[in-house]
């Protein structure tokens, strides 16, 4: 056997030996399913876990910005018109948001912890100084009296209508940005704490928030199953609340959205739990996007998350008392925030029935800058950016015995809306460009094989067309037959002795060239 063959046949059982075990591996997926079974070990919540410091301290910086709605024309509302507002902001702060008090339960299958959060006010971020910028607002402790006199009698609703009209208390009022997000000493509410001590006399949106937690949770680790990686076992105890009036809106559903499960899927719906909002909510896929160069998926609330009862019956559960529902778009959350009606929604209403929008000047909802969303990484399952946007109202109606309701139309007032954005850091963002490439080389190894096979299998047609051409060539002879009668001239007939029969005669040819 010549060297060539050998190399020929050399060539053709490596090739075999590849398209076998490539094809194989593919079918039988043993790389995909040993990368798999790596990132389910992996994006667990226990200390040996890479994921667990980034979930203690989160290195993407959060920012919240806190947009206003200054009331125009207030005169003109507390008259019977329409509100006209004009929004300003932002007014941007820095959030920090470590865990604390981490405690491991059940052999590491549950994790306890602390989040409280604190704010840094980022002035380069701004669109002016909160402790300077004014803003004319709904007089949220006025309306609290309000509202909590409602169910008394009349002539006590008339003379607590008269004390606060003597203290020069309006239904609007007027005061920094700073004094409305963090807190000032209210004049109402000092007059309630001297008879109720239990009553706080500051009020403020975001008053007693800076440092501290929304409760206490417990965590599933994921060490038992992937899927159940980052979701709430319980928050402050509970494993379902009691304020709404159906067993499926009180039910503690999902992550607290600073992690989800690996291998996401575009089919699957992911829950959130919003402690603010004291609900579960749902997203779902809307696209795929792009984020610093990693592929990711986008969630987001759909429609049918604030739908009305009439069009989603599955949110009865969320009218309080059972019957008394609001429209599309908005939720009363004042069943666990005692005081004033408190009324959430998207900014500018979106995605809210036109009734709301329509009731106040000024608003102008669009998706781009007022929708929610999560954009996720769909083999770790890691948020690469995230916008939280919700509003803050207050139902403004006539109450009787407080004349300077008389003339109001019953509206959704909005207060302010915050944006809450965080978007991977660069260092995270190559890091995880760098583990997605290795999970891709890894799982498509198989294929890789498949591919060199097929290249050997081409080099292997080749060195046989090759090999043939030449032996054709060697081997190649013409061959010239003789006629039985050959001609004969004068000088053959003297000369040679004539021949019976045929006989060939044997010439070479020039070999073909390849």
């Amino acid at each position: 056997m010549t060297r060539r063959s050998c190399a020929i046949y050399a060539t053709g059982i490596v090739c075999a030996h590849l398209l076998i075990v490539g094809i194989a591996l593919v079918v039988a997926q043993v790389f995909q399913t040993m990368i798999h079974s790596r990132l389910k070990k992996e994006m667990t919540l226990t200390e040996k876990s890479q994921v667990f410091e980034s979930w203690k301290n989160p290195p993407p910086p959060v920012y919240m910005e806190y947009y206003f709605f200054n009331v125009t024309n207030p005169e003109v509302f507390l008259a019977g018109g329409k509100a006209a507002v004009k929004q300003i902001g932002p007014y941007t702060y820095r959030e920090y948001r470590p865990r604390e008090n981490v405690t491991f339960l059940e052999n590491g299958t549950k994790l306890y912890a602390l989040n409280p959060k604190s704010f840094v006010f980022v002035p380069e971020k701004s669109a002016g100084d909160p402790e300077v910028d004014i803003v004319r607002t709904v007089n949220i402790p006025f309306v609290a009296v309000m509202s909590e006199l409602n169910s008394y009698s009349f002539l006590l609703r008339t003379l607590v209508s008269m004390w606060m009209n003597s203290l020069g208390i309006d239904i609007f009022m007027t005061k920094t940005v700073h004094e409305v997000l963090w807190g000032f000493k209210d004049p109402l509410l000092s007059r309630v704490h001297a008879m109720k001590p239990e009553v706080d006399e500051y009020f403020g949106l975001m008053w007693k928030k800076n440092g501290t937690h929304e409760g206490e949770f417990v965590f599933y680790t994921g060490e038992e199953n992937y899927l159940d990686y980052g979701k709430i076992d319980t928050w402050n105890g509970m494993r379902e609340m009691s304020w709404w009036s159906s067993n499926q809106s009180n039910m503690i559903n999902g992550t607290d959205g600073a992690v989800f499960h690996p291998l996401l899927s575009r089919n699957e719906l992911l829950y959130i739990f919003a402690a603010d909002l004291c609900r579960s909510i749902h997203l779902a896929y809307v696209k795929d996007v792009e984020v610093k160069g990693i592929q990711a998926y986008r969630f987001a609330p759909p429609a049918d998350v604030l739908m009305s009862p009439k069009d989603n019956p599955t949110n009865e559960g969320f009218c309080v008392p059972a019957g008394d529902c609001l429209g599309t778009g908005v939720l009363k959350v004042s069943v666990c925030r005692e005081g004033a009606p408190i009324v959430v929604s998207f900014p500018h209403f979106y995605q809210a029935d036109p009734k709301y929008i329509n009731a106040v000047e000024g608003l102008n909802p669009n998706k781009e800058e007022h929708e929610t969303y999560l954009d996720l990484q769909p083999t770790t399952g890691v948020p690469i950016r995230a916008c939280k946007r919700a509003q803050l109202n207050i139902i403004l109606k006539r109450i009787q015995g407080f004349p300077k309701t008389k003339f109001i139309n019953e509206t959704i007032f909005p207060i302010m809306f915050v944006n809450e954005t965080a978007t991977i850091d660069d260092d995270s963002a190559s890091q995880m460009r760098t583990l997605l490439l290795i999970v891709t080389l890894v799982s498509n190894f198989p294929l890789l094989i498949v591919g060199m096979g097929l290249i050997l299998l081409l080099v292997l047609v080749v060195l046989f067309c090759r090999n043939r051409q030449k032996k054709t060539a060697k081997d190649d002879t013409a061959y010239t037959q003789v006629s039985d009668k050959p001609e004969e001239t004068s000088e053959t007939h003297a000369t040679q002795p004539t021949r019976n029969g045929s006989y060939i005669a044997m010439s070479p040819v020039e070999a073909q060239k390849c």
